[in-house]
C-alpha cells in the first residue's frame, strides 16, 4: 500500500528541517549586518576625535607663541641683560674720612732763621766794638737789646713730635665690579640663563616665521597673514 500526501500518517514520517544550521546562518547574517555599522561608527568617532585634537593643537600652538614671547621678553632677556650690566657696572661714590692720626717721630732742624725779641733782653759781658770817627772802643760790656729787635740765628736741633693730627677729607671711590669677587657669581648667573635664552631665540614668534622663515618670500607672506 502506498502512502500519499493525503495520508495523515505520512506527516509523522516526513523528515524534519535542520533547525541548528538555520540558526547559525542567521547569527552569521546578523553579525555581517552589524560589522559595517560598527566600522562606520568607529570611523565617525575617530574623525571627531582627530578634529578636536587638531583644534586643540592649533590653539596650543597659538598660545605657545604668546607664552614664548612673555617668557623671553618678560623674564629671560631682562635677567640676562641685567646680569651683563651688573658685571660691567662700577661703584662710584665719595667717602668722607673724619678721623685723627697719631704722629710720633723726631724732627731734625738744621737751618738759618730770624727771630724777633718779644721783650728787652740783657746780654752780660758782650764784646762791644765801637768805631765812631776819632773814637774807637773795643771792650766787654753789658748791653740791652730792645724789644722787637730781629736776630739772625742758626738752628741745629732735634725736635720730638708726639701729636694727634686731625684728618677730614673726601675720597672719591671708583670700583669696577668685574675686578672684584662679584665677577665670578655674575658670570655664573649669566651663563645659567644663556642656554634658555638661546633656546627661546630659536623658537619662531609667529606662524609666518614658523612656516616661511625669518625672511619670508612675498608669496608665503601673502598666504599667511
Amino acid at each position: 500500500m502506498t502512502l500519499t500526501d493525503s495520508d495523515p500518517s505520512s506527516q509523522f514520517n516526513a523528515p524534519q528541517p535542520e533547525t541548528g544550521l538555520s540558526s547559525a546562518k542567521k547569527r552569521s547574517l546578523q553579525q555581517a549586518a552589524y560589522r559595517p555599522r560598527f566600522w562606520t561608527l568607529t570611523a565617525i568617532f575617530s574623525l571627531i576625535v582627530n578634529f578636536v585634537l587638531v583644534i586643540v593643537v592649533i590653539v596650543l600652538l597659538t598660545q605657545v607663541f604668546a607664552i614664548k614671547s612673555a617668557i623671553q621678553t618678560g623674564l629671560i632677556d631682562p635677567l640676562y641683560d641685567n646680569f651683563v650690566r651688573m658685571d660691567e657696572a662700577r661703584i662710584q661714590t665719595t667717602v668722607t674720612v673724619d678721623t685723627s692720626v697719631a704722629a710720633r717721630f723726631d724732627l731734625p732742624l738744621d737751618t738759618d732763621t730770624t727771630v724777633r725779641l718779644s721783650q728787652d733782653t740783657l746780654i752780660d759781658n758782650a764784646n762791644v766794638d765801637i768805631n765812631s770817627g776819632s773814637l774807637s772802643l773795643k771792650a766787654p760790656a753789658d748791653i740791652i737789646l730792645p724789644s722787637g729787635t730781629n736776630l739772625p740765628i742758626h738752628l741745629s736741633l732735634t725736635v720730638p713730635v708726639d701729636q694727634q693730627i686731625p684728618i677730614s677729607l673726601t675720597v672719591p671711590v671708583d670700583i669696577p665690579l668685574d675686578q672684584t669677587e662679584l665677577h665670578t657669581p655674575f658670570v655664573g648667573l649669566r651663563d645659567t640663563v644663556a642656554p634658555y635664552r638661546d633656546l627661546l631665540n630659536h623658537i619662531p614668534n609667529s606662524w609666518e616665521e614658523a612656516l616661511c622663515g625669518l625672511n619670508p618670500a612675498k608669496f608665503c607672506a601673502a598666504l599667511i597673514p
